[in-house]
C-alpha cells in the first residue's frame, strides 16, 4: 500500500491508502506503484488517477510536483 497526499494552495484534496497513482510528468505519464523508486518531478496539464478503496478517482490538474519517498507519495498541484 501507498500513502498519498494530494494538496493544492486551496486545501488537501486527498490523503489515505492506495494501491496506485498515475501521473502526468513532463516526459509523459507514469504510473508509481508500491516500493516505487523515491523521486522528484514535476507534472504537467493533465489527469492525476489513483485506487483507492475498491474504485478509480480522477483528478484534474494544470501542473505541479510529485514527490516519491519510503511508500509515500505527495502530490502538490494546481487544479483546473
Amino acid at each position: 500500500m501507498l500513502k498519498l497526499k494530494i494538496i493544492s494552495p486551496e486545501r488537501v484534496i486527498f490523503k489515505g491508502d492506495v494501491e496506485s497513482v498515475k501521473v502526468p510528468g513532463t516526459l509523459g505519464n507514469f504510473e508509481i506503484l508500491n516500493n516505487h523508486a523515491p523521486i522528484i518531478s514535476s507534472l504537467v496539464d493533465g489527469k492525476v488517477e489513483y485506487a483507492a478503496n475498491g474504485g478509480s478517482h480522477t483528478i484534474d490538474i494544470e501542473g505541479g510536483f510529485v514527490e516519491v519517498k519510503k511508500n509515500e507519495v505527495n502530490l502538490c498541484v494546481e487544479l483546473k
